[in-house]
């Protein structure tokens, strides 16, 4: 499997969990590490949150040491505050810093912040700058298609990182306009991986191993990024990586392998987050691992009802035996 040098760092495989806010906290980054991904992302952080000292994100930024490498996102539109922020955690265990253009929430983009910095290439290169000079560890950056098809720009996006010292660039193959919706523009893709020299990263509709295999081909990028994909199912690096150091595809995982990983998952839920809030977090969880499976509609509607980790487990072990 081709290893992928972002900067100093180098990753033993070239597949990254995509960062989401509300999915990859530390468990979830945990199970796709130990799955075979390459790089695991953290949940995105507001430079003005940790400006501010909020307790909050404080935990957003714990990372575990058999994660790593990981990459923290920082998001923000001020070059000040996100320089001076990024200089306040760099000796916190983090590899890589990402910088978030690609959050196309309402609350995010009103604020000019995410996916809205597409439409601000100089603002762009001053925040990009100041990050890259502030810190010592590489710096990355997410961004899309475009704020939306009028104004399709990646390619000068990527060429302003590149000329401001960015080791390595994500795209998503959509633009802000579109969310998630949609088939994610391949192409575009390609264009930035033929306008700079270092690393291009595709995400988008990758969902197992042929389309892994079909973006690499298709774009010539050298690292792939598995966001939505990789809910309710962290194996999906495993068997990206079977697929594409030998062309087979793996079986889908067991329902006594399921239960393996779901129960680890509650496990360090519980461990990291207490009863409450890790009970809570794991009903989207198990409606993700569940979904498709005979009954699935049944346990949603009864683990959206469980209160305590005890009942979960014993639903759990109910329905997958």
């Amino acid at each position: 499997m081709n290893k992928l040098q972002i900067g100093t760092v180098c990753l033993d495989n070239n597949l990254i969990l995509a960062p989401m806010a509300g999915v990859t906290d530390l468990p979830f980054r945990l199970l796709c590490r130990e799955q075979g991904a390459g790089l695991v992302c953290m949940e995105m952080v507001s430079a003005k949150a940790i400006y501010y000292k909020n307790q909050n994100t404080e935990s957003l930024m714990e990372i575990h040491p058999e994660e790593k490498p990981a990459s923290l996102q920082l998001f923000g539109s001020d070059p000040y505050i996100l320089s001076e922020m990024a200089k306040r955690i760099e000796e916190k265990p983090f590899a890589i810093l990402d910088f978030n253009m690609g959050c196309p929430v309402p609350k995010v983009v009103n604020n000019r912040e995410g996916s809205a910095l597409m439409k601000e290439p100089e603002l762009v290169r001053e925040i990009l700058t100041g990050l890259v000079k502030a810190i010592k560890k590489p710096v990355t950056v997410k961004i899309r298609k475009g704020f939306d098809e009028d104004s399709v720009n990646a390619v000068e996006i990527a060429r302003i990182a590149e000329d401001c010292g960015v080791a390595a660039i994500a795209v998503h193959g959509r633009t802000r306009q579109q969310y998630y919706s949609g088939k994610a523009d391949w192409d575009i893709i390609r264009q930035v991986k033929e306008a700079v020299r270092i690393p291009v990263i595709g995400n988008g509709d990758v969902v197992d191993g042929a389309s892994a295999k079909a973006l690499l081909e298709q774009t010539g990028c050298d690292g792939i990024m598995i966001g939505r994909a990789a809910q309710g199912n962290p194996w999906i690096f495993k068997e990206v990586l079977q697929y594409l150091e030998s062309g087979i595809e793996n079986d889908p995982p067991t329902n006594a392998e399921k239960k393996e990983i779901i129960l680890r998952h509650a496990r360090l839920q519980l461990e990291y987050k207490g009863e409450y809030t890790a009970v809570r977090e794991l009903r989207k969880h198990l409606s993700w691992y569940t979904a498709g499976m005979p009954g699935s509609a049944k346990i949603r509607q009864k683990v959206n009802s469980l209160e305590t980790i005890e009942e979960l487990f014993r639903c759990i072990e109910e329905y997958l035996g």
